[in-house]
C-alpha cells in the first residue's frame, strides 16, 4: 500500500512530526537554468523530495510530497490511472521529461493531471532529472535555514516583550506579529492580531475550553474559517489559543515559548518565589535559608540560543549567563530538549546540597557533548546508570522524532539485520527498493549518514529505547 500524504502545506509526514518547510512549486519554475514550464493541474505545491520511475504504478515507493520525474514510459498505457494513483497518493507535482522517448508532453496525460489536480511540469531535454533533485536540495537547506532562523528571532523577541512593563499584552502581541495570525488568552477574553471569522472564533473558544478544562488536553489543534487552530494549556485552567491563516513547522516551538512565558507571567506565585529567595540571600547571605526545600535542579548548558529565553523555558530567573551558555537554578524538572542549546542537568537536591548539584550539571554536560545528545541527566555509578530509561526515552524522541511509524519500523528491521536489502524485505514482506527508499528517506530527514558506524549505533540504541 502506497503511503499516506502528507499536509502540503504544513510539511507533516503521515505520523504529524514537524518537517523541514516543502520547497514552493513556484521556485523551481522561476529557476531558469531548470527551464521547467507548467502544464497542467495547479500552479501551487509544496515539494518535499525528488523522485525517479518508468513504473507504470510507482505508488508503493513514494511517501508523498514528491515531485516525480518519468520519460514517459510509466504513464504510457494508462494516463488517467497513473494520474489518479500518483495524486492519491499525495505526489506532490508529475514532471515529464521530454525526448528520448516523447517530443512532447501526451495531451491525454496533461487532461489527466487536470482532471485529478496533479500539478504536471514539462522538463526540456538539456535538464538532467538529477539537476532538478539537486535543485530541490539546495532550496530545502535554504527553507530549513531560514525557519531556524525565523524560530530563534522570535524566541528572543518573545523573552524581551515578558521583560516589558506589561508583560502579558507585550507577550501576545510579539506572539501574533511572530505568527502571523491571531492569539487569545482564555479566561479573560484577551487577544492580539486580526479580528477572526466567526467560524474560525467559535472553533479556537471551543479549542481553549477543551484543553482549560481539569483533566484536559496539554494541547489541541483544529481547522475552521480558512485558519490553522492550536491551542496550549496554562497553569491552573488557562490556556492560550493561536489561529493563523497558514503554519510552518516552527509555529509550535514559537507557541510553547510563549505559553511557558505566559505560565509564569500569569501563574500566582507564593512569597517563596526565585525573586524572593534572592532577596533573602542578599540580606541573609545564606543559600539554605534564602530557598525553599526544593528540590532544586542545576542546569549547565552551552548553545547558540538566549539564555534568558532558556531561563523562561525552564520557569526559573535564577540564570547566571556567560560566553557561549550558561548556569541556571530551577525547581521544575527540565522536561526535554531545548532548541539551540544542550543541557546538563543535576539530580534533585536541597539548597544545602547546591554546590555538589552544580558539579553534577557540569559533568552531564560533558557527557552529552561527548554523545550528541541534547539532554543529559546526573546519573548513578555503574553501567546500568551511565543512561537512564527516561533521559534515553527523551533522547530517542528527539532523535527519532522526523520520522514515522512506517520509517522507524523500516530503520529498525534494516539495522536489526546488518543492513542487508533483501533480508529486510523479506523480513518486513516489501520490495528490497521499497526498504532502500525508506532507508535513504530516513537518512534525509534525519541529516545522518546511516552508513556511518556511530550512526548506526546511536540509532539502534534510540529505536531500542522509544
Amino acid at each position: 500500500m502506497p503511503a499516506g500524504p502528507r499536509d502540503p502545506e504544513y510539511g507533516h509526514g503521515p505520523a504529524g512530526e514537524p518537517l523541514t518547510p516543502p520547497v514552493p512549486l513556484a521556485s523551481l519554475l522561476a529557476d531558469r537554468d531548470l527551464g521547467l514550464r507548467h502544464l497542467a493541474g495547479p500552479a501551487a505545491a509544496g515539494v518535499h523530495g525528488v523522485h525517479a520511475s518508468e513504473m507504470p504504478d510507482p505508488t508503493p515507493y513514494l511517501l508523498g510530497g514528491e515531485l516525480l520525474l518519468t520519460a514517459g514510459a510509466g504513464p504510457a498505457e494508462d494516463p488517467d490511472g497513473y494520474a489518479a494513483r500518483l495524486a492519491g497518493a499525495g505526489a506532490a507535482a508529475l514532471g515529464f521529461g521530454v525526448a528520448p522517448v516523447h517530443e512532447e508532453v501526451p495531451a491525454a496525460l496533461a487532461e489527466a493531471c487536470a482532471r485529478h489536480g496533479l500539478p504536471l511540469l514539462e522538463v526540456p531535454p538539456r535538464t538532467p532529472f538529477s539537476a532538478v533533485a539537486r535543485a530541490v536540495g539546495r532550496l530545502t537547506a535554504e527553507a530549513r535555514t531560514r525557519e531556524l532562523r525565523r524560530t530563534t528571532e522570535a524566541q528572543q523577541a518573545l523573552a524581551a516583550a515578558a521583560a516589558r512593563p506589561d508583560p502579558v499584552p507585550a507577550v501576545l502581541a510579539r506572539l501574533a506579529a511572530s505568527l502571523g495570525g491571531s492569539v487569545a488568552l482564555w479566561p479573560g477574553g484577551r487577544t492580539a492580531g486580526p479580528d477572526l471569522p466567526e467560524p474560525a472564533r467559535e472553533a479556537l473558544s471551543a479549542l481553549l475550553a477543551r484543553v482549560g478544562r481539569e483533566g484536559g488536553p496539554a494541547t489541541a489543534t483544529d481547522r475552521a474559517g480558512g485558519h490553522h487552530l492550536a491551542a496550549y494549556a496554562l497553569t491552573g485552567r488557562a490556556a492560550l489559543g493561536t489561529a493563523t491563516p497558514a503554519r510552518t513547522p516552527g509555529d509550535h516551538t514559537v507557541a510553547s515559548v510563549a505559553a511557558v512565558l505566559l505560565t509564569l507571567l500569569t501563574a500566582e506565585r507564593p512569597a517563596g518565589t526565585e525573586a524572593a529567595a534572592l532577596t533573602r540571600l542578599l540580606l541573609d547571605g545564606d543559600p539554605a535559608a534564602a530557598l525553599t526545600a526544593g528540590p532544586w535542579y542545576a542546569v549547565h548548558a552551552r548553545g547558540t540560543g538566549d539564555p534568558r529565553a532558556l531561563a523562561a523555558a525552564l520557569g526559573t530567573v535564577l540564570l547566571d549567563p556567560h560566553e557561549g551558555g550558561a548556569r541556571l537554578l530551577t525547581d521544575r524538572e527540565p522536561g526535554g530538549a531545548q532548541p539551540g542549546w544542550r543541557l546538563g542537568v543535576s539530580a534533585p537536591a536541597g539548597p544545602e546540597a547546591l554546590a555538589a548539584a552544580d558539579a553534577q550539571a557540569g559533568r552531564a554536560l560533558r557527557r552529552a557533548e561527548a554523545a550528541r545528545t541534547p539532554l543529559a541527566r546526573h546519573a548513578d555509578a555503574g553501567l546500568a546508570g551511565l543512561v537512564g530509561q527516561a533521559e534515553a526515552r527523551a533522547h530517542a524522541e528527539a532523535l527519532l522524532g522526523p520520522l514515522s511509524p512506517a520509517l522507524r519500523e523500516t530503520l529498525r528491521a534494516w539495522l536489526a539485520h546488518h543492513g542487508s536489502w533483501d533480508r529486510t524485505a523479506a523480513a518486513l514482506g516489501v520490495h528490497r527498493n521499497t526498504v532502500r527508499q525508506r532507508v535513504a528517506r530516513c537518512a534525509v530527514l534525519l541529516d545522518r549518514d546511516v552508513d556511518d558506524p556511530d550512526v548506526r549505533m546511536e540509532l539502534w540504541f534510540a529505536l531500542r529505547r522509544e
